[in-house]
């Protein structure tokens, strides 16, 4: 947390009644690893405003956010933090915490404010109420404002899937994004005037999503946010900050995601119009300069046009903005009309009982999306369709002409470390030729030299990403995946979407990301308690039938 214990009667008024910003970016310059990402780039953001800073993979997003918070320098211009705003700033990974309880994180307490939880709690588990060390540790405790702390804490912790039991347990028994989730509430409890988030929807599941989008609708800070979850940004930011590679500056559109879209496209038709037009120009100049080059009346004019063609300030030939690739792919044989059918299915992890007579069946061409709350036992449905977890009890049975194929973005092992990147791709589809697998490829996120290297020496977020492109190119007849835009960019995502629009297989998913899910899904499976609602609609009518579209639904689920 970056925070001043200066005060001001109001902040965001300048004394002559104008705005004050709060995060002002003059003339900034940044080179790193031998490539300027930005060169005198400017940028404004005011209190109380909304915005997302937008960009291909590399051009700078995390560095500038470094910078902002003072973990990094630019080599030349100046980053200005009103010195009245605090900011706060969720990473996307977080550290592996202490000995400190959910709870604890969430309230963002100090040494001395931990020490008196646990006094307190020892006392109440021996309801030693009386005792005079537990008075004086709630007199310093209400003293530090930890009464009020709290129950806003466990409000907000409720609303990002945390459970009442969980409150008081140590952090580091949970996974690293039910912890980055405890840290997202420390944020929110401690409302810090400029709150930065890197990619805050990463570890949330959809229903805990919906509630931080309505949380932050009602927030009364600046926000500036990192995020590939266009949805997301379109429900929530009023301006978007384009970090332009091939300019290396800071483009300011008004307008959510989707109108920061549509501008671009107007910006670059513009450019493209503006470049013709001078093309034009200076070739008229080069006409009169070759045509009376050796004509002696004329030479005065010559050198004139000599000269101001020197000084002539060009403009750099635009390149198109980055689109989504759309492609074609073999289609899967055709399945039975009964793809695959559960019967009295049970299912347990040790005593805790996920599944109990559970029938579903799942036919030709449904296209299923699994929502529900982070344990619910999405992805243990999704295990159990794939034959990768066996049952404890009841039926399954798949069809004869089903191949089925399973996506987990944890699962590698069904790639060959002989392999290059490139030749993994080719040997999943005989028919691919070689330039098709490298355009896939690359609008996979893998560049040229990518393609050239070897499987072990990938990171688990190319390996998800390669065997995603593997499913594209050879698909089964049913395909069930596991959060599939993981560590996928936007127009990735779009890749995707694109992709599988055109499938005519079977397809049953789960996904956060409110735009793949509106996208493709026609029936919504929700999944709550070790009960399984269906609803035969997509995520709009999943939201209206189920009351999670009005304020208290997004609240209390």
């Amino acid at each position: 947390m970056h925070s001043s214990a200066k005060l001001l009667e109001n902040p965001k008024i300048l004394p002559h009644g104008r705005a004050r910003p709060m995060l002002s970016v003059h003339k900034l310059t940044k080179t790193l690893g031998g490539r300027t990402l930005l060169r005198e780039a400017e940028m404004t953001i005011n209190w109380g405003e909304r915005v997302a800073l937008v960009g291909p993979n590399g051009a700078g997003k995390s560095t500038l956010f470094r910078m902002i918070l003072d973990e990094d320098s630019p080599d030349e211009g100046s980053i200005e933090r009103d010195e009245y705003a605090i900011t706060g700033y969720l990473a996307q990974e977080a550290g592996s915490p202490g000995d400190e309880t959910v709870i604890e994180i969430a309230m963002g307490v100090t040494p001395e404010m931990v020490g008196l939880l646990r006094i307190m709690r020892e006392h109440e588990a021996k309801d030693n109420h009386g005792d005079p060390e537990y008075a004086k540790a709630q007199d310093q405790f209400n003293h530090l404002n930890g009464y009020q702390l709290e129950p806003k804490a466990k409000k907000i912790l409720n609303g990002l899937g945390f459970k009442e039991e969980d409150f008081h347990k140590p952090a580091h028994e949970y996974s690293g994004g039910w912890v980055m989730r405890a840290y997202l509430a420390r944020l929110l409890v401690m409302e810090p005037d400029l709150l930065m988030l890197d990619e805050p929807t990463n570890h949330l599941d959809l229903i805990s999503l919906l509630w931080l989008q309505r949380y932050l609708l009602n927030y009364s800070g600046a926000i500036l946010m990192i995020s590939h979850d266009r949805d997301f940004m379109d429900a929530l930011v009023e301006s978007v900050i384009e970090i332009d590679p091939d300019a290396a500056q800071l483009i300011t559109y008004p307008g959510n995601y989707s109108s920061y879209l549509q501008q671009r496209e107007q910006r670059y038709d513009q450019l493209v119009q503006a470049y013709r037009n001078q093309q034009k120009e200076i070739e008229g100049h080069q006409e009169f300069i070759d045509r009376f080059r050796q004509v002696t009346s004329k030479a005065s004019q010559v050198q004139s046009r000599v000269k101001f063609l020197e000084k002539f300030e060009r403009i750099e030939k635009p390149r198109a903005p980055r689109k989504a690739f759309k492609f074609s792919f073999p289609q899967p044989p055709r399945s039975n009309q009964k793809v695959i059918e559960l019967q009295k299915v049970s299912q347990a992890y040790g005593t805790k009982q996920i599944y109990k007579d559970l029938d579903l069946t799942i036919e030709r061409g449904d296209r299923i999306v699994l929502v529900g709350p982070n344990g619910a036992g999405k992805s243990t449905l999704l295990k159990i369709l794939a034959g990768v977890l066996p049952i404890n009890g009841g039926k399954m049975e798949v069809g004869y002409a089903t191949k089925l194929g399973y996506y987990s973005q944890h699962r590698s092992e069904s790639l060959n470390e002989n392999n290059t990147v490139l030749e993994e791709v080719m040997s999943a589809c005989s028919t691919l030729r070689e330039d098709e697998a490298r355009s896939i490829l690359g609008s996979f996120l893998f560049r040229r030299t990518d393609v050239e290297k070897r499987i072990p020496v990938l990171s688990g977020g190319e390996k998800s990403r390669l065997n995603l492109v593997k499913f594209l190119v050879n698909p089964p007849n049913l395909l069930l995946m596991d959060e599939p835009t993981t560590h996928l960019d936007i127009l990735s995502i779009d890749s995707l979407v694109s992709a599988l629009k055109s499938y005519e297989g079977t397809l049953v998913f789960i996904s956060h990301d409110v735009h793949f899910i509106r996208s493709l899904a026609q029936t919504t499976l929700h999944i709550n308690n070790g009960t399984v609602t269906r609803y035969s609609g997509g995520y709009e009518y999943f939201l209206e039938k189920s009351g999670l579209n009005d304020d208290r639904g997004a609240v209390t689920a």
